[in-house]
């Protein structure tokens, strides 16, 4: 029998990024993020039609954003930015930055303790899709949080 959700799949929300140059896009995330590449499914044209890449265990879906698809599922350069962060939790925030920045993307902002207990730092790839990394530093109650919050104005 198929199951109607794949092993490992249970409850998970998969990003699906609509890129203009996906086959470039799978190279980036190699080099900035240490992505690996599951599977790729390319069109006549040389395009890709489905691509899985894993990022630190997470699996991200991307492909060339279709032509046909004005504003519903645009790629961020074409819709001038994107409203949706690729948030990851990782090892050490500041080593992910520079080999983001390394691979050639642009640092939105620049890794820094926050108030939640966090360093965390925003990424944007060369293909317009913000990536939140976060590193956990310190244990903060939710008293604490709303009293920074609070100072903070």
């Amino acid at each position: 029998m198929v199951q109607a959700i794949p092993d490992g799949l249970e409850g998970r929300i998969i990003p699906y990024l609509m890129i203009d140059g996906a086959a470039a896009a799978i190279e980036f995330y190699q080099q900035a993020f240490g992505a690996t590449e599951v599977y790729r499914m390319e069109m006549p044209d040389g395009g890709i039609a489905h691509a899985e890449v894993h990022v630190n265990g997470a699996t991200v879906y991307l492909s060339d954003a279709p032509a046909d698809m004005d504003g519903n599922a645009a790629n961020p350069k074409k819709l001038g930015g994107s409203p949706v962060l690729l948030h990851q939790y990782v090892a050490d925030v500041d080593a992910t930055t520079e080999t983001a920045r390394a691979a050639g993307a642009t640092i939105a902002r620049e890794p820094a303790d926050q108030f939640y207990g966090d360093r965390a730092a925003l990424v944007e790839d060369p293909f317009g899709h913000l990536w939140s990394f976060h590193s956990h530093v310190r244990d903060v109650t939710p008293q604490e949080m709303e009293d920074a919050m609070k100072a903070m104005g």
